[in-house]
């Protein structure tokens, strides 16, 4: 097949940074640091803000009031009042509480695209993307960036430049939660005690309901579990602060919950229509460090993100990827639940699911070991296009295409008996060695583009002509 790799590469690149809180442990630490700085001079303390911003200034948007924001955390963890700490004090302590994270200092691969809200101003045969990555700093820790960029009337691909600063977002802290939204997730933990709900307001904030239960004195075992699951439901459904104001190759969707507090791997996009309305969603893997579960970023906007977990007894193992609609009726998700096969998921409410059935097996060498999705499918005359990933000796992965019957996605009406996409030898060396993988894949008019990650080190694009591609498929 005609499959065309294009020349542009994009890296991870150790000067993507963002600003973190620096924790200490012990709250000896942090009294010892502010005594310090008490004790200093004017001078001294002019010098020490100069040198800092001097050499971090020019790195990160707004430095001086990332200072100020930490030292209000800081006096908020400290028991004596800092009030008559100067101006100047209180910005060189945030900074000694302030520390740079590489972002990227790892990988930087996996990406998933979708056409960008905004079509205005292109020429014509244009197209807008943005495509998500998954970054990989210190510690293994994953996060989500983002890249746009325009696709010409020839599969053409021009990335938009970078400003050079990265901004993580931040968490909304005042989102209205209510009963109902608690209880419908609850039910799926049979050990979960309503009666707590009963000493809440009808709506309120995650402060609020934390402050209100922890004041309950419990009677018995299950109030104790259930407050846990309470604030666990909480913790893993939560809104992010709008970022209108910051350019979308800015944005770091950074991990803020427990369930994913070391990583949030893996994020497959689609632009989801539901009749003359739109959304985009997100699945991912969340990862603690020892469990994953799979979670979902909404947007119309890409300006204000919620997130969102899945429920239900088929929500299991990594890699789901939603339809782009509804399919009778009902959401569709393709699945890998055990890790091996392919499997296909339908539901009435997009946070629950319930079943799952095979959609698809290993039949050729080249996924002997395991095939899952390469994103969401999208929709031709011919049927559901699935890209596909397939996993053979020596651990080498390829991408492939299944087509899946328009009405009933169960059946599969064609499959590539061949890899669309292998490493070549200029692909082969990197961070996981031998892989091609992507999370995501888009149609511009005929063609089909497939931004791909190049042995977890590097993301290249490829493109091919959809007639081509269809024309390929064995029954």
């Amino acid at each position: 097949m005609g499959i065309s790799k294009k020349t542009i590469r994009l890296y991870a690149s150790a000067k993507a940074v963002i600003t973190q809180y620096l924790y200490l442990p012990g709250s000896h630490r942090l009294n010892n640091v502010i005594k310090r700085i008490d004790k200093l001079g004017n001078s001294e303390v002019e010098s020490g803000i100069e040198k800092v911003m001097r050499a971090f200034a020019g790195r990160h948007r707004n430095i001086e009031q990332t200072f100020l924001n930490h030292f209000s955390r800081i006096a908020d963890q400290n028991k004596s009042s800092l009030e008559y700490f100067s101006l100047q004090k209180k910005i060189l302590l945030g900074a000694f509480f302030t520390k740079e994270y590489s972002i990227e200092a790892a990988a930087l691969f996996n990406p998933s695209i979708v056409p960008h809200p905004d079509q205005q101003g292109l020429k014509a045969d244009e197209q807008r993307f943005i495509m998500s990555l998954r970054a990989t700093g210190e510690g293994h820790i994953s996060s989500i960036v983002f890249q746009t960029g325009i696709i010409d009337n020839m599969a053409n691909i021009t990335l938009d430049n970078s400003t050079g600063y990265f901004t993580p977002l931040k968490k909304r802290l005042d989102t209205s939660y209510n009963k109902l939204f608690i209880s419908k997730r609850a039910a799926t933990i049979p050990e979960f005690n309503r009666s707590i709900l009963d000493n809440l307001p009808e709506s309120f904030s995650a402060a609020e309901a934390s402050h209100i239960l922890n004041s309950i004195k419990p009677t018995e075992p299950s109030i104790i579990d259930s407050v846990m699951v309470f604030e666990k439901i909480m913790d893993n459904n939560y809104e992010l602060e709008s970022s209108s104001h910051v350019p979308l190759n800015e944005k770091v969707i950074f991990p803020i919950s427990n369930a994913e507090s070391m990583g949030m791997e893996d994020a497959r996009f689609v632009k989801f229509h539901d009749g003359e309305q739109y959304c985009y969603y997100g699945t991912y893997t969340a990862y603690n460090g020892k469990h994953i579960q799979t979670h979902l970023i909404e947007t119309t906007n890409f300006d204000v993100f919620k997130i969102r977990a899945l429920y239900g007894a088929a929500v299991a193992d990594k890699g789901m990827a939603l339809f782009p609609e509804k399919v009778n009726g009902k959401y569709a998700m393709i699945s890998r639940q055990g890790g091996e096969k392919i499997n296909i998921m339908f539901s009435e409410n997009l946070y629950f699911w319930k079943d799952f059935q095979i959609l698809m097996e290993p039949r050729y060498p080249w996924e002997f070991l395991q095939v899952g999705n390469c994103g969401s499918p999208i929709k031709t005359t011919k049927g559901w296009l699935l890209l596909t990933h397939g996993v053979g000796a020596m651990r080498t992965y390829v991408i492939s295409a299944i087509l899946l019957d328009l009405h009933d996605p169960t059946r599969i009406v064609g499959r590539l008996d061949k890899p669309l996409i292998e490493a070549d030898e200029n692909e082969r060396e990197g961070y996981v060695p031998n892989v091609v993988y992507t999370c995501g894949f888009m149609l511009h008019g005929n063609h089909l583009i497939i931004p791909y990650a190049v042995s977890d080190s590097a993301t290249a694009f490829a493109t091919i002509g959809l007639d081509e591609i269809l024309r390929d498929m064995k029954l």
